[in-house]
Parts: C-alpha cells; structure tokens; sequence
C-alpha cells in the first residue's frame, strides 16, 4: 500500500461577511497517496479550490489539520508555507500565467533557477510533448500547447505533487485529451502525486479515485477500478 503524502483531518474554510458566515469548505477528512492520480469533481463553490488552495499551502484552514508526509502544514509560519510550496508542490491553473515575452523553454528556466534539484527545460518540455517548440513564444502556441508548458513549468522543479485547478477548462475537447495525456504520462513516469479539479464527469476516468464534492464537504469517494487512457475519455 504506498504511503499518504497528505493526511486531512476536520479540515474546514469560513469566510464572513458582515455577520453571514460562508463555509467554504466544511470538516472534510480525506488521505491522498503517493504517486496517486485523484480527480475532484463538483459544481462551483462546492470546495474543490479552496481544498486545493490549502493543500498547496496558497490559504490557510479555519480549523483542521493537513500533513504533507510528516509535517502539519496547517501549523507552518507564512515563511515555512512558502519553502514548502517551492521545493514540494507544482501547480497547474486554467489560464496559462505564461509570460508573454519568453520563449517555452525561457518560462520552463523561470522555476528551475529557483529550484534545489530541477530538470532540465528541455527535458520537461519534452515529457509534455514540446521538445520540438521550445524556443517558440506563447503567441506562437496553441491553447493546449501553452497549458502543456504550464505543465512543464510546474514539474521542471520535480515536485512531490501537482496540483491542477481546471486545467482543461479553456480548451476544446481534443485539445483537452492532450493536455490530459500530458498529466497522465507525468503522473506515470514521475510518479507525481497529482489531484485534478474539473465540473467535466468524464475526465473521472482517467484517475485511480474520484472524490466528489458538494456544499463545502466530501459526499462520496469512488475507486476508479477501470481506469482508461485519456484518448478514450468522451466528453
């Protein structure tokens, strides 16, 4: 049984306004492991991100505990949130965040300058399939190709988890397919430990469990028995 990378326990998110409480997320309890590929799936303002968010260390809990292996990143000051975001954690959003003026390789260069054990850019652009557009600029790419720098960008570092907020929402369904084999081939050769936001009900597929969300709170969690190769996926 490989081992929980992260160990959720009561983890809640409230936010007010006046004297309304919003709860964003609500004693959620869940435990991902190593090299696992997770989908979390639901409608808007069901958790998903703010779950995320937190896993990343991006926001903070209300209550609750989240361990990263060993250590309680719910406890970690501002400056310990932000050594464990850049050494453990890679992060992949819906919209590019590519800069303009770069090169493919040039945005991938951005992270592993910063990092304690990166790969090379080339090498990460080409596990996503871009090692023949690499000097090219975002203006020069598609859609799907730039969400595949992101991607590269992301594990250039090599970190321990990716995570993935809607990382196929701005893109067409067969640019989608490829973007989701990009994350798929990472999660295998890597062994990345990668969770994936999506409203989309068959990108489920692809993943070894599926937690679906609702009203700030887990409602189930399913075993992905029969998973299937992101070509397959219909959407």
């Amino acid at each position: 049984m490989p081992e929980p990378i992260f160990s959720v326990s009561g983890l809640s998110k409230a936010y007010h306004t006046g004297d309304v409480e919003i709860r964003a997320l609500w004693d959620v309890d869940l435990t991902l492991y190593e090299g696992e590929l997770a989908v979390l799936l639901g409608p808007s303002g069901s958790g998903k991100s703010t779950l995320l968010n937190i896993l990343g260390g991006l926001d903070t809990a209300t209550r609750g505990t989240v361990r990263f292996r060993d250590e309680e990143i719910t406890s970690f000051s501002d400056r310990r949130l932000t050594t464990y975001r850049r050494e453990h954690v890679g992060f992949v959003f819906q919209f590019y965040n590519l800069i303009p003026s770069l090169t493919a390789k040039e945005n991938v260069a951005l992270v592993t300058e910063i990092s304690n054990d990166p790969m090379k850019p080339e090498e990460a652009l080409s596990l996503v399939g871009l090692d023949h557009r690499m000097d090219h600029f975002p203006a020069q790419l598609s859609g799907g190709e730039q969400q595949r720098v992101a991607i590269a960008r992301a594990i250039a570092k090599r970190p321990d988890v990716l995570l993935c907020d809607e990382p196929t929402g701005a893109l067409d369904s067969k640019t989608g397919v490829v973007v989701l084999e990009a994350l798929t081939s990472v999660n295998k050769e890597l062994g990345t430990s990668t969770a994936v936001i999506t409203h989309n009900v068959a990108i489920k597929n692809i993943a070894h469990r599926v937690f679906y969300f609702g009203d700030g709170h887990i409602v189930r969690t399913d075993v992905n028995k029969k998973r299937i190769a992101p070509a397959k996926v219909k959407w």
